[in-house]
């Protein structure tokens, strides 16, 4: 069916000149899901959840250099290490409780994921331009519950897939049987000096006249670039039984329950001399980026094994929760919604995602490596339960006599003596094992054909495998240098740190051709 949908995504973009050029990635998987936000928030928390997807390097603060040292990205393009995020939607259950809502084909909500459209909408024989190093951008506004009619209302979109209904600006109020996409447009239009601003959003400019998303640019921003699109496939009709008297439950973890106030933010991360050539270049129809010769792509697992650990804030961001993270009572408008100044600062902690056994057991964490179905990392013997927890995997594997355990997709456990390079754990990869345990959701067993690795030791070589957040970044070497106070740069992660499958081509690639 994926296969499907995706043909007929080809087939509409085939359908389009080539003056309406794209080149579309996939981000299979989140980064993380945290509260955190170093545009609008620097060095702080943010002040509601937010989904993130693209390199390692991702923090409260950041610079662009420490973007591009990311060892790895959620998302398909090596050459690009930049960050993209919004926020979370839930569903407020009929009991009160929220809930994350997941991605179309995340049932278990483990991956997370969205698609980033670059589209070249150059008229007139402009020369469109990449993002310049340390840009860096936002998009809608989070305080917004009503339509606004501006070109930045227009370009917060949303559309309800396997409906024969029109798009709205705001969360429908009917059921979506194939799931409810979020979109969102960026502005194209740059004033050509300033890498941000104080609002993040006056250096940038919608075009001139009605469209949102082609024409001319205005002159006090004379400078076209390429234009970014942001969408999301929620699985929202996992739902459909919580409405209440026709009303749609969902709402966003700002407090938003209309959608008007949906947003993303983009941190420049590209080689730029490669998002320029890309920007020139990349003009197959199918907007796959396979086919366009100037980037290098990262494997579908890898993106998903490219993940940061999310910060606990004594706030739960998966079970069912009381009330939104953060300090966000549901505010339906039509006013502006109200920031809440009297939220007090959460604790905030490092979760483990092991279970240390090192002095109990004797059993040492490896870290999340991988598996393969037609050749399991760990063949020797297997065992599945409903409840399976860290413990009972190691203590069958222990039983058996194997030095080995891997605990796979909530409930799997496998045992051996070896563990191959290509299947370990890798430098500065935190690894996709993010499934809870089935008999104990404050553990982590793996995920799809990741393992969760634990290894038998001795009591004086027992180590636990922790992941240390200054891993998810390439520290660069000392540059040789006769002045001492030169002698080196170092980039350090400030943070404690963080599928959709398109279905149709997008109503901001279709209008304006």
């Amino acid at each position: 069916m994926l296969f499907d949908k995706f043909a007929v995504a080809v087939s509409l973009a085939s359908s389009f000149a080539p003056a309406d050029a794209f080149f579309r990635m996939s981000c299979p998987g989140r980064l993380v899901r945290d509260r955190l936000d170093p545009i609008v928030n620097p060095g702080g928390l943010s002040g509601h959840l937010h989904n993130i997807a693209g390199g390692s390097g991702f923090a409260s603060s950041m610079t662009f250099q420490q973007a591009r040292n990311s060892r790895c990205s959620s998302c398909q393009i090596k050459e690009d290490l930049s960050n993209y995020w919004t926020p979370q939607l839930y569903v407020k259950k009929r009991d009160g409780t929220f809930l994350p809502v997941p991605v179309v084909g995340d049932p278990q909500d483990t991956n997370g994921g969205m698609t980033v459209y670059y589209l070249q909408r150059g008229i007139n024989g402009a020369k469109l331009k990449a993002y310049p190093e340390g840009f860096r951008m936002l998009a809608g506004d989070t305080f917004k519950r009503n339509f606004t009619g501006g070109l930045d209302a227009k370009a917060v979109s949303f559309n309800c897939l396997g409906a024969d209904l029109p798009e709205t600006n705001n969360i429908p109020n009917y059921n979506c049987p194939s799931g409810l996409r979020a979109q969102i447009f960026f502005p194209s239009c740059w004033d050509g000096m300033n890498l941000d601003s104080p609002d993040h959003k006056s250096h940038m400019s919608y075009f001139t006249g009605s469209e949102y998303n082609v024409g001319s640019c205005p002159d006090a921003f004379p400078v076209q670039m390429i234009s970014v699109f942001f969408e999301i496939l929620y699985d929202t009709n996992l739902f459909r039984d919580e409405w209440v008297d026709g009303k749609h439950p969902f709402v966003f973890s700002n407090g938003d329950p209309t959608g008007y106030g949906f947003h993303g933010d983009f941190l420049n991360g590209w080689d730029v001399k490669v998002l320029q050539k890309a920007v020139d270049t990349c003009n197959d129809p199918s907007g796959q980026p396979e086919k366009c010769g100037a980037v290098t792509l990262f494997s579908s697992a890898e993106c998903n094994a490219c993940k940061l650990p999310s910060t606990s804030f004594n706030e739960e961001d998966k079970s069912p929760q009381a009330a939104l993270p953060g300090c966000n009572p549901i505010q339906s408008g039509p006013e502006r919604a109200k920031t809440i100044t009297d939220c007090q600062s959460p604790t905030v902690t490092m979760p483990l995602n092991y279970v240390d056994l090192t002095k109990t057991k004797s059993w040492e964490y490896v870290g999340c490596g991988s598996d393969d179905l037609n050749e399991r990392t760990f063949s020797s013997t297997s065992i599945a339960s409903d409840d399976m927890t860290v413990e009972k995997c190691v203590d069958y594997c222990s039983s058996q006599g194997y030095t080995f355990a891997g605990l796979e997709y909530s409930k799997e456990c496998y045992c051996g003596n070896s563990l191959a390079p290509s299947r370990a754990p890798k430098l500065g990869i935190f690894g996709g094992c993010t499934m809870d345990c089935a008999g104990n959701s404050t553990q982590f067993c793996g995920a799809g054909l990741q393992l969760s690795i634990y290894h038998a030791c001795t009591t004086s070589s027992c180590q636990n495998n922790a992941f240390d957040l200054s891993q998810a970044v390439n520290t660069p070497m000392p540059t040789p240098t006769p002045t001492p106070s030169l002698a080196s740069l170092v980039v350090m992660l400030t943070a404690m740190t963080a599928r959709a499958t398109p279905q149709a081509r997008p109503r901001a690639m279709r209008e304006g051709t």
